[in-house]
């Protein structure tokens, strides 16, 4: 790609529906040029092109599901409390990529806990069949893995500017490569057990989960307080942060 040219998503709605389902997940990780279109923007990218980032943001709700608000982890901590308050208008605008953020982890955490609740309990929850509870694992980790495509490719460039812990190698990357380790492991063993080559056993399926849950669910939350109103004062002015990504 020539140099100040992005490609920037605009998918159908069928592509969209396609990208929804596991079996057609390249259909929005590996798009065609055809299914783009280019526009010319100076580096930094995003902070020159907010027009860019609003699309991508709008593109990021359309292909991973999220909770309907955020939950307790984007909510300030005692020791942010006291410091210099910010207005509330200040602290909305400062705060809206800790809630956004969340309300996308939320939905893993809930998907997450259905799952491995019943590897705990060693039964299905009430009514759902084998393929909707395997279902359940696909749709996981293709949401995933869409999830920390577009933070890497269009938010985590755009964060690590200023700040530390985005930049590449360092610990929400890291943590990225050491959810996907395991997660490739848990997506080859529900397909095995969606085409018939094993049978689902949810003891197993608990072994296979436990490989990144542990780092999962620390990323889930390091990525929002990083991301919370007073660190991110820290680093960006009101205007830069209206012009952010999601």
């Amino acid at each position: 790609m020539r140099p100040g040219i992005l490609r920037l998503i605009t998918l159908s709605a069928a592509t969209v529906s396609r990208a929804s389902t596991h079996q057609h997940k390249s259909a929005f990780l590996s798009l065609d040029p055809a299914q783009c279109r280019l526009i010319h923007a100076p580096t930094p990218f995003m902070m020159a092109e907010p027009e860019y980032a609003k699309a991508v943001a709008e593109e990021h709700m359309k292909a991973v599901p999220t909770a309907a608000e955020p939950t307790k982890a984007a909510a300030p901590s005692q020791e942010q409390q006291a410091l210099p308050k910010l207005t509330p208008m200040e602290f909305r605008v400062y705060n809206r990529m800790a809630e956004h953020m969340d309300m996308f982890h939320e939905n893993f955490r809930r998907s997450w806990n259905l799952m491995h609740g019943a590897c705990n309990s060693g039964k299905r929850p009430s009514g759902m069949s084998i393929r909707q509870f395997l279902a359940v694992g696909s749709e996981f980790a293709h949401h995933l893995e869409v999830h920390h495509s577009i933070e890497e490719q269009h938010i985590f460039p755009v964060l690590a500017k200023k700040m530390p812990a985005f930049k590449k190698e360092l610990e929400l990357l890291t943590q990225h490569k050491q959810i996907h380790a395991g997660l490739e492991k848990f997506e080859a063993y529900i397909e095995d057990c969606k085409s018939g080559e094993k049978e689902l056993r949810l003891q197993e399926m608990k072994t296979v989960m436990e490989t990144f849950g542990t780092v999962l669910w620390q990323h889930l939350d390091d990525e929002v307080n990083q991301l919370k109103a007073e660190n991110m004062r820290k680093y960006w002015t009101l205007e830069e942060m209206r012009r952010m990504p999601m």
